[in-house]
């Protein structure tokens, strides 16, 4: 590279957009279009972005595949930042091996930041761990330190290992200030504020308070029977039994530990279970149909017990039951925490991210709009969902998690 696109490069690499365009702003050589595409991106300019480095990427010759990677790992952090996952998850991984072939571990790192940023929205947890397994960031600069520490932080805090979290985003910290880069300081800040918002309601004895993820931490290593609304799953002593696929018995188990010490009556959990407003001998018979699929699931932590208005929840043991709810009550709080990270979303990307179909998760947007919750921006393909972040609401028990990978 000549002096000015040396220049420019340092510039983009301290996070001086523009002290780098005013070094390529003119020129349309390849090495600066890219440079130019980076510096747009970083100004949040992602469409003009995508188009320079797509020019930069064609002007590229076949002995520059070095270059051309580089190129592809950048229109993939904005397709990432746009929430184009499909698109962002395609050319990630060929990049990523072309870069480490050539020697360039710096950026090859980036990408693998990338990779499991991307992994973390669509909650493959499993495959996150597998990503950064054995790898070592101390010989990364700083820049590329900080989005090691994010990611590790991120799976830490998904998996409610609130100390690892905590340690990763001190190292993050100190790398950021090391980078010397506010815009990174900035979100190592920001995710660094989940851990003291209210991460969950718990609902117990009648009473109701709101947690932070250490709390629910501690909540869930306890001898307590939890029945987690967030993930749909009934805890007890180091068992998870998972009720994602089972609507009806996790609505009724919930009701149950709701109601706990005490009886949920069959009326309540009709409403509750079937939304039926007038119950007939039909529902009665569902319902207990219902509990008994209910009392097959749970029987190794507790039964289910008949009483003269209701059921009442009876786990094995001395044990305390409660109840996990979203901080929110909303009925799309699932899509609410998505949006909450305060990017533009298609819907395809919130239904790939939430394991959801399309059609179920436009009924969801609609309906947040109705409500004033949720905006639509663009038209056609550019058509997106946002919506502003509200204050102390946190996303992370609500971000979606893959089933564990074979």
């Amino acid at each position: 590279m000549d002096s000015l696109t040396t220049a420019a490069a340092r510039a983009l690499a301290s996070g001086d957009a523009l002290g780098a365009l005013n070094c390529v702003a003119l020129r349309n050589d390849p090495p600066a279009l890219a440079l130019r595409g980076i510096a747009m991106a970083q100004l949040g300019d992602l469409g003009r972005a995508k188009a320079l480095l797509r020019r930069a990427a064609r002007g590229f010759g076949p002995r520059e595949a070095l270059a051309r990677a580089r190129c592809a790992v950048a229109e993939a952090e904005i397709a990432l930042v746009s929430r184009d996952l499909g698109a962002s998850a395609k050319a990630l991984d060929a990049a990523r091996d072309a870069l480490e072939r050539r020697g360039d571990h710096a950026n090859a790192a980036h990408a693998r930041c990338l990779e499991g940023r991307y992994l973390l929205l669509i909650g493959r947890l499993d495959a996150v761990e597998r990503l950064l397994e054995g790898f070592d960031p101390d010989p990364l600069p700083p820049a590329s330190r900080v989005g090691h520490e994010l990611v590790v932080a991120g799976l830490a805090m998904r998996r409610l290992r609130i100390q690892a979290a905590t340690a990763a985003l001190a190292r993050a910290e100190r790398a950021a200030r090391q980078a010397g880069i506010p815009a990174l300081l900035a979100e190592v800040e920001s995710l660094a504020g989940e851990l003291d918002a209210p991460a969950a309601r718990l609902i117990a004895r009648g009473e109701t308070r709101l947690l932070r993820l250490d709390d629910v931490e501690t909540l869930l290593a306890s001898k307590a029977l939890v029945v987690d609304a967030c993930r749909r799953v009934v805890r007890c002593a180091g068992q998870a039994i998972s009720l994602e696929t089972r609507p009806v018995l996790f609505a009724l188990v919930h009701a149950l530990a709701e109601a706990w010490p005490g009886d949920a009556s069959r009326t309540a959990l009709l409403k509750r279970a079937f939304r039926a407003r007038r119950a007939d001998e039909s529902h009665r018979a569902r319902l207990r149909v219902e509990i008994g699929r209910l009392r097959k699931a749970l029987g190794a932590i507790a039964r289910i017990d008949a009483t003269k208005d209701g059921f009442a929840l009876k786990p094995l043991g001395l044990r305390e039951v409660c109840a996990l709810a979203p901080p929110s009550d909303d009925a799309h709080a699932d899509v609410l925490a998505l949006l909450a990270d305060g990017e533009t979303w298609s819907s395809s990307a919130l239904a790939l991210a939430l394991g959801a179909s399309p059609r179920t998760v436009q009924r969801a947007l609609e309906a947040l709009t109705r409500d004033g919750k949720a905006r639509a921006v663009g038209r056609g393909r550019g058509h997106r969902w946002m919506t502003p972040p509200a204050p102390g609401f946190p996303t992370t028990l609500l971000l979606p998690v893959a089933a564990p990978d074979g």
